[in-house]
Parts: C-alpha cells; sequence; structure tokens
C-alpha cells in the first residue's frame, strides 16, 4: 500500500482511510507483535527454558516498566526528532529486537530485550496515535473512524501473530535442523511482520510527515498522551469555561485507583492465558481460534462503547468495563469448557482496549484542554505502575498451589476491586 506522495493526499476521505490503515500498522506492531505475540511463545519457552511461572511473568514486567519509561520519553523524542520519525524509526527498531530474541536462551539478554521493547512500543504507538489524531482533525466529520482504524491495528496485531505462531510451528520439523529452540523461529517470523510493517511505512512517509506540518507547535503538549488517546473521538469537545483551571490528583483518586487495578489484572490474563489453556489441553487449532477472536474483539471494540463514554462524566464507564473484564477473566479460571473460554477471549478483546480509552473520556470530560496532557499522564503512570506489578504477581501465585487459575482469580478479583473503586468516582463538581 502507498499514497501519494503529496500534502493533500490525506485531505479526501478515501485517502485519508488509507493512510489511517497504514498508522494502524504501527499499533499492529507495538502492542499486537512486540508486546502480547509474547503470550503465545510463552509455554515453548518456558518449556524449552526450565522457566519458573514468576520469571515468565517477570518477562512482562520488564516490558512494562520499558513501556513506561518510553513514555516518559516520548516528549523528548518528539521535540528532537517529530512524531513520524519516532514512528518511522521506532517501527525498525522493534523489528531489530524481535529478530534477535531468537538468538539468546539466557534470562537476562531476554529480560533487557523485553525492557527495550516496551520502551519502543511506547514510542511507536504515542506517536501513531498523535498522528492518527491528527489525520481526524483534518476529517472532523469522520474523526472517530480515523482513530477506531488506528487503534484497531492492535487487534490486528493479535490476528496476525496467532495465526502465524501455529504456521510456523507446523513447518518446524523442517526448520529443527537449523536451531536448537524452535521457538527461536517464530521470534524471527514476527521479525518479519514488523519489517514488512516498517516498509509499508517508509513507502507512505511523505504524506505521514505532512500529517505533523501544521502542529509543530502542538507537538510537545500532546505527546504525553499515550494509549489513552484511544477515546477522543467518543467525548463531547465543546468548551466549558466552568471546568477545573489546575489539575490536581485528588479529584481523580477512585479512578486512578480503578485505573491501576486494571493495569495490574488485564496483563496477567495476556501474559498467562495460553499458557493456562496448554495446561488445559487446549488444541493448537483452539489457541489458535481463540486468541483470533480476542484480536478480533479489539478491532470492534472502538466502536462498541463509544455512546457509553460520551454519556457518563465520572467512572461509570471505567466501573463498568473494569466489571466485564473481570468476567472475562474469571472464565477460564473455573472452566476449560470450550465454548466457555471462546466466550471469554471475545469478551476481554472486546473490552479491554475501550478501558484504556474510558480514562481520557473521564479527563476531556472534567478538564478543560490544556489540562488533558497533565491528566492523562497522570492516568498513564497508574496503569504502568499496575502492570508493572501484575505479570510478576500472578506468576509468583501460579508457582505454588492452585497454579495460574489461582493467579486468573487474583487477577478478576483486582479488576473487580478496581469497579468499584472506579464506581465512586463522581464528574468534578464544577463541570
Amino acid at each position: 500500500m502507498q499514497l501519494h506522495n503529496h500534502p493533500t493526499a490525506a485531505q479526501t476521505l478515501p485517502h485519508s482511510i488509507q493512510l489511517a490503515l497504514v498508522l494502524a500498522l504501527g499499533a499492529a506492531v507495538s502492542l499486537g507483535v512486540t508486546r502480547f505475540s509474547y503470550a503465545l511463545l510463552l509455554p515453548p519457552m518456558r518449556a524449552d527454558l526450565a522457566w519458573s511461572y514468576t520469571l515468565a511473568g517477570g518477562m512482562n514486567t520488564s516490558n512494562a516498566v520499558g513501556y513506561m519509561l518510553g513514555a516518559l520519553t516520548v516528549p523528548l523524542l518528539f521535540k528532537r526528532l517529530g512524531a513520524a520519525q519516532v514512528l518511522l524509526g521506532g517501527t525498525v527498531l522493534a523489528t531489530l529486537l524481535m529478530w534477535v530474541t531468537g538468538y539468546f536462551t539466557s534470562s537476562t539478554p531476554l529480560l533487557l530485550q523485553r525492557l527495550l521493547a516496551g520502551m519502543v512500543s511506547a514510542w511507536i504507538f504515542v506517536a501513531g496515535g498523535l498522528l492518527a489524531a491528527q489525520l481526524g482533525a483534518r476529517q472532523p466529520n469522520h474523526s472517530g473512524l480515523m482513530l477506531g482504524i488506528y487503534y484497531g491495528g492492535v487487534g490486528l496485531g493479535i490476528v496476525l501473530s496467532s495465526l502465524l505462531v501455529p504456521l510456523v510451528a507446523l513447518g518446524l520439523f523442517i526448520f529443527a535442523p537449523f536451531a536448537s529452540h524452535a521457538w527461536a523461529w517464530a521470534w524471527w517470523a514476527l521479525a518479519l511482520v514488523c519489517a514488512w510493517a516498517a516498509i509499508v511505512l517508509y513507502r507512505n512517509r511523505v504524506a505521514i510527515h505532512a500529517l505533523m506540518a501544521s502542529t509543530a507547535d502542538t507537538v510537545s503538549s500532546n505527546s504525553n498522551t499515550t494509549s489513552t488517546t484511544a477515546a477522543n473521538h467518543a467525548v463531547d469537545q465543546r468548551p466549558t469555561p466552568s471546568k477545573p483551571s489546575v489539575f490536581r490528583r485528588r479529584d481523580f483518586t477512585y479512578a486512578l485507583l480503578g485505573y491501576a487495578c486494571f493495569g495490574a489484572g488485564y496483563i496477567g490474563y495476556m501474559t498467562f492465558i495460553i499458557a493456562l489453556l496448554r495446561e488445559q489441553s487446549a488444541s493448537t487449532t483452539l489457541v489458535t481460534v481463540f486468541y483470533t477472536l480476542l484480536g478480533l474483539g479489539v478491532m470492534a471494540s472502538s466502536r462498541l462503547w463509544a455512546k457509553l463514554l460520551d454519556r457518563y462524566h465520572g467512572g461509570e464507564a471505567l466501573a463498568l468495563l473494569n466489571f466485564l473484564l473481570g468476567c472475562a477473566i474469571i472464565i477460564p479460571a473455573i472452566t476449560p469448557w470450550q465454548p466457555a473460554l471462546i466466550v471469554s477471549g471475545m469478551l476481554f478483546g472486546a473490552v479491554f482496549l475501550s478501558i484504556v480509552a474510558s480514562t481520557t473520556a473521564l479527563v476531556r470530560h472534567n478538564l478543560p484542554s490544556p489540562l488533558w496532557a497533565a491528566g492523562i499522564s497522570a492516568f498513564t503512570l497508574a496503569f504502568a505502575i499496575g502492570q508493572i506489578i501484575g505479570p510478576t504477581l500472578v506468576g509468583y501465585i501460579a508457582d505454588s498451589a492452585g497454579g495460574l487459575t489461582r493467579g486468573l482469580l487474583l487477577s478478576a478479583l483486582t479488576l473487580w476491586l478496581g469497579a468499584l473503586l472506579a464506581w465512586r468516582q463522581k464528574p468534578l463538581l464544577s463541570v
């Protein structure tokens, strides 16, 4: 896919849709492949390398720490390089990091790889989100469509990973003589997906750079918005002079705590769900169907909850979505029945990215635009703390009696606690 390389290409709706699809490849690489494909590779790596669940969870904790560091360094990178260059360069770095993973078996370099991959994924995701927002600004009547396409790229990356990894596994009898650790071929195959995305983005670099041509003065303030910009299209943006003039964390205490619980709860599922399915003797076909439907749910989620995010100005949306996600997570912890597992994956995919979106909706409902960056940054930090804690804690519990089912039960309870906390979040009195 390649657009006409001139600045007006993004000014017509068909070209805007094409460019949104191109940008969506950044979301696919940053989270769908670089982060979430690890769940598919955890079982064979753990079996081959004799990992404990604590160490396996620690890999995603390292990734979460890297994501937080990446989010914190994004403003500086945007100031020096610009969002377009960060997006293009980030996909190249992601390709290299995915490729080198296949050459390591020691935990230390693998932990470092997950850390660096987390940083790069944050750079890519934030840069792509900002560019998608600018694309939406050029199509104000279709801004929701532009952002929905971009964030649907996360689901695309999950779908590609879920289809590609089993295909590589089927061909392992060919690859086995050339690698002592067969799972390495899956990392290399996923690196090729990242490389393909990088090539497509590079071929459209002129159109991508043109998106930021008129927004140089706003990059610094917008660059603090991480994955929570997903709901920008779903929120009323009319000026409200009565909104607060200063951002205060204590005004959002319950929502921040509820969002931290989300970070801790969801990541345990995304880290260990495939390992649990394998423990329950799920077939390769079931795992592929499960993860593919989860990815398709992510692709559809931006449209499912838009009215909910627009309707409520307090923590109601965050509370409801946290509750639903907890329901999705507890299903595989209490039953191995395959239809129920499929429902779990579909519900999880349809909900989890919209929880990220709900916090941006909350900020934009209750704060004036100059304070959005500060508000979203506070929620980003709460989320990062939660997802740093979650994987290692679930892994540690899984190593004890009760195994992964007890770890996922803890994740569900954490999300339900987050729902109760978020429900107590009221709109600011001045709104």
